[in-house]
């Protein structure tokens, strides 16, 4: 008798236990919604549905958006009256960021705990014009000549005075001699042979062909979801949408890299100019050949990092050993425009040069320490850096972007900077002046305000 007592104690025990299992099984499987790291591949909706859902919501991101970026910058018109782009267009002036009740020389006494206690670093990382949509944004200049680029959903959000030029001048490693190819024209598809056949070999040629023509994208193509409402935009974009004439438009996009969304960055397009000297292709992505960075494009990044996706709205997977070699050989001859007071070791010619960029240089190589990752002749190390700028803001969420860390960034080359603003892989900085600030309070380097000015001047020379 008390053995069955025992055995039906003992099997109470058990269905309780499977009870509890079971219920904390179902309260398991009931917290919340998964995150997937996969965009939404079989779409319920239509076109007409998708469309309608972003239009409804325009507006006020873009509304939100433009408050956050007035309440960053100071966004009047200011550009240099005597220094161009190698293109003609004036450069932009700053610095822009807009301060909390501090003045630049008071942050040069702080801290990177006290601003960040206070909430006043000027140069937060910079979300998206609609964060949680994302996708390629292309500036109104270069949708003058190539409308596809429209999107119905979103607008561009970036002044123009702060771009680099419409139709950049292009400079080729293998004919000096020719000067600006472009002459103010934007390489298009139907230019494109009539301007460089005769200048270009075949393979470099054919390269160019290639960088020129439409391929689908995660929003130009030509399934239900897309952001184009045009039959040319469906088609898809080519490379030289945003590294128009082998440079940089502004164009910007979120990389293809983190999950959540929230976390992911923005990403400013950055220039095929000198990818010759180049080890390292991608801001953060740390590619080893200019033909993977190029196949990575198209395979990936064109699709935000989601292979399936890509797979329904039509990827174009390019022949790696002759597409793709031809495309990373035109792009190989890009030359970084002329800069005539640099000797041939890339430094300032002392009898060109004047007084202010001399002592630019100085500083430069010196106080500044510049050069400890943006060594002369093309002003490279060739590495990634981890500037661990959180060190100076709090982690919060604004705008759809989460405010987390860079991570480690590559290091371009300085050669030819001043014909790409903005600065930064994310944009924030829109002109040198605000990237020397950015830099004099991420190093904590206290310069002053006139060796600031003597900075900007040698990097303009550069």
């Amino acid at each position: 008798m008390k053995k069955q007592k025992n055995q039906f104690f003992n099997l109470v025990r058990v269905c309780i236990l499977l009870a509890l299992g079971t219920t904390t099984g179902v309260v398991f499987a009931q917290k919340g919604n998964v995150v997937s790291s996969y965009g939404p591949i079989n779409q319920t909706q239509t076109f007409d549905q998708i469309k309608a859902g972003r239009m409804a919501v325009k507006d006020s991101r873009a509304k939100e958006h433009q408050e956050l970026l007035n309440s960053r910058y100071d966004l009047s018109n200011k550009t240099s009256a005597d220094v161009q782009m190698s293109g003609g267009k004036p450069i932009p002036v700053g610095p822009t960021a807009k301060l909390s009740g501090l003045t630049w020389e008071q942050y040069n006494g702080m801290t990177p705990e006290q601003i960040k206690e206070k909430g006043t670093f000027p140069y937060k990382p910079l979300p998206f014009a609609d964060h949680a949509e994302g996708g390629m944004l292309f500036p109104q200049m270069t949708i003058k000549t190539i409308p596809r680029l429209i999107r119905f959903d979103l607008d561009y959000d970036m002044p123009e005075w702060i771009l680099p030029d419409p139709a950049p001048a292009i400079y080729l490693t293998t004919r000096p001699d020719l000067g600006d190819v472009a002459k103010g024209r934007l390489i298009t598809i139907s230019n494109y042979y009539e301007i460089f056949n005769g200048i270009l070999n075949p393979k470099q040629l054919e390269g160019l062909r290639l960088l020129v023509t439409q391929f689908p994208q995660q929003q130009f193509n030509a399934t239900e979801d897309r952001r184009t409402d045009r039959a040319d935009g469906m088609l898809g974009v080519t490379c030289f949408d945003c590294h128009v004439n082998g440079h940089t438009n502004g164009a910007s996009h979120l990389v293809g890299d983190m999950r959540p969304q929230e976390f992911r960055h923005k990403i400013e397009t950055p220039s095929l100019r000198g990818v010759n000297i180049q080890q390292l292709f991608g801001s953060q992505r740390a590619l080893k050949t200019v033909e993977d960075f190029t196949e990575f494009e198209q395979r990936a990044a064109y699709f935000d990092g989601d292979h399936c996706m890509a797979a329904k709205k039509g990827v174009n997977i390019l022949e790696r050993g002759s597409q793709v070699h031809f495309m990373a050989e035109f792009q190989a001859i890009l030359d970084f425009p002329p800069a005539t007071k640099l000797n041939i070791y890339g430094e300032l010619d002392q009898t060109k040069a004047n007084p202010g960029e001399l002592r630019g240089e100085a500083l430069f190589n010196g106080k500044a320490r510049c050069a400890s990752c943006h060594p002369a002749p093309y002003y490279t190390d060739n590495n990634m850096h981890n500037l661990k700028a959180e060190r100076f803001y709090k982690q919060e969420m604004v705008n759809g972007m989460m405010m987390a860390h860079d991570g480690p960034i590559k290091t371009f080359p300085l050669r030819g900077i001043k014909d790409s603003p903005p600065y930064m892989h994310d944009g924030r900085c829109f002109t040198l002046e605000d990237i020397v600030e950015y830099f004099n309070l991420i190093q904590q380097l206290d310069l002053k305000a006139e060796e600031k000015k003597d900075l900007v001047a040698f990097m303009r020379a550069l």
